[in-house]
C-alpha cells in the first residue's frame, strides 16, 4: 500500500514495475490455491500503462462455477497483499462466454485491454 515518508509529507506510490511484479506473484499463488480458476488478469489503467498516483488495480477472474452470486464473489479473494488498492470481478465460465451478448462494449474493452496472468483455459469473452 502507499506509505508516507517519515521525513516528508509526500505520499510515495508504488511504481508500475513493483505493482506488476507483486500482482504476478499473487496470481501464481491464487492459481495454485484455486482449482476452479480458469483465467486471472488485470485491466484498466495498469493494463493500458497510464496508471498514476492513486490508481487502483482492476482485476478479473474466470472460474468454472461459483456458489455465490456475482455481487458477493469478490469477498472470497484476499487482495490485501497487493501494493495498491485493488478490486476483482469474478465471472463464471458461462457468464464470461455470454459477456459479449450482455455487455458488448465492456467485452470489447476486456478483450483488448486485459493482461492475463494465469490462463488455465482459453476462453475469451463471447
Amino acid at each position: 500500500m502507499p506509505v508516507r515518508s517519515l521525513t516528508s509529507s509526500v505520499l510515495k506510490w508504488p511504481d508500475r514495475a513493483l505493482v506488476e511484479r507483486e500482482v504476478r506473484q499473487w496470481a501464481v499463488d491464487e492459481a495454485a490455491r484455486r482449482p476452479e480458476l480458469i483465467q486471472l488478469g488485470y485491466f484498466g489503467s495498469y493494463a493500458r500503462g497510464d496508471a498514476g498516483v492513486g490508481s487502483d488495480l482492476d482485476m478479473v477472474a474466470v472460474v468454472r462455477q461459483a456458489s455465490e452470486p456475482f455481487e458477493r464473489r469478490a469477498v472470497g479473494w484476499d487482495l490485501t497483499r497487493l501494493p495498491v488498492p485493488a478490486e476483482i470481478l469474478v465471472y463464471t465460465e458461462k457468464e464470461w462466454s455470454q459477456l459479449g451478448a450482455k455487455s458488448p462494449r465492456f467485452a470489447r474493452t476486456m478483450a483488448s485491454e486485459t493482461v492475463w496472468l494465469a490462463r488455465l483455459g482459453d476462453r475469451p469473452p463471447g
